[in-house]
């Protein structure tokens, strides 16, 4: 496949770094989601990982802690130990090798409010870090509940974005009746539900009013917001002030959706190119979904500059680099 040497900004790109990853797995209760990561080593071996990333000329990656949310899996003392030692290794990488991670993203532990505030301040001030990844939902609550408001008080006042992560678990059945979700459709088709629901409960709560300067980045390509906003603002609530289409093209979504051109090609047409950021969702399904993802925003049809925005002028103005 053509190679290109333009710049390219991974805004959505996975790690679990050694230390944390050995921690986690003593402390953490049993969860899919460390089943997935045990199965993939470049999570934390950078032996693994580089050669992903070779033959990709100007490609860096903005980095993020994998699954498992924190507060779904350990207690607030040890979510908050856990925390600080992901955060840390991620700015050990970031020093070790420049060359390949150009920021980080701060891990919270969202099961006690006032310590996520004193670790995303830590992190952003100390570490530099640029910006902060929370889940959807976070301990089963609603991202717009109002627990949450100090933080995107805080992180708006930085300005400097959130990156939201849909979650749940192979537990959370398809059908009332069953034990379990089959087939992972719980991850498949649940973690863009996960998402849609959240974006849609902050543009409807009036999160966007409130702090005009927020700035969300979701997974997938904005999940199902670009086919369904003109449906989910037509039947809300008549409660709310007129919602429309724009209020959902505040959000940044990434390019994380296994390289499917037509998926692009529609979220394009919804955000612009403004706010659409390269991601490919590294080190999950490999090389081949990371060259996917490259491969089918080099060959869509849009203008060269366009183009350049995505791949990394987008992410270098959102963050600040």
């Amino acid at each position: 496949m053509k190679r290109s040497d333009s710049e390219k900004i991974d805004i959505f790109a996975h790690v679990l770094p050694a230390k944390y990853r050995a921690a986690l797995e003593k402390r953490a209760s049993p969860n899919v989601h460390k089943q997935i990561a045990a199965r993939v080593s470049a999570l934390s071996d950078m032996d693994d990982r580089f050669p992903m990333m070779e033959g990709y000329e100007g490609l860096r990656q903005v980095i993020t802690v994998t699954q498992p949310p924190l507060e779904m899996v350990v207690d607030v003392k040890n979510a908050v130990e856990l925390a600080r030692l992901a955060n840390d290794e991620m700015a050990e990488l970031i020093m070790k090798y420049p060359d390949r991670f150009i920021a980080a993203v701060a891990c919270l532990p969202m099961n006690d409010i006032d310590a996520t505030l004193r670790e995303a301040d830590r992190a952003i001030r100390d570490l530099k870090f640029k910006g902060v990844q929370i889940y959807t939902p976070t301990n089963g609550k609603p991202i717009d509940g109002p627990e949450f408001m100090e933080l995107y008080d805080m992180m708006s006042k930085h300005d400097l974005p959130i990156w939201i992560h849909p979650t749940r678990e192979s537990s959370f059945p398809d059908y009332i009746g069953e034990d379990y979700s089959k087939y992972n459709l719980f991850m498949i088709i649940g973690w863009p539900y996960e998402t849609t629901v959240g974006m849609a409960r902050l543009v409807f709560s009036g999160v966007f009013d409130k702090y005009p300067n927020i700035k969300f980045i979701t997974h997938h390509c904005g999940a199902m917001v670009p086919f369904f906003a003109r449906r989910m603002c037509g039947l809300a609530s008549q409660q709310l002030s007129k919602p429309s289409d724009d209020d959902f093209k505040m959000f940044y979504v990434d390019t994380a959706i296994q390289g499917s051109i037509p998926i692009i090609l529609c979220s394009y047409a919804f955000y612009g190119d403004e706010h659409i950021l390269f991601g490919t969702d590294m080190p999950y399904g490999g090389d081949e979904m990371h060259s996917n993802t490259i491969k089918s925003i080099e060959t869509i049809d849009i203008p060269e500059t366009s183009r350049k925005k995505i791949f990394s002028e987008n992410a270098k103005k959102l963050l600040h680099l």
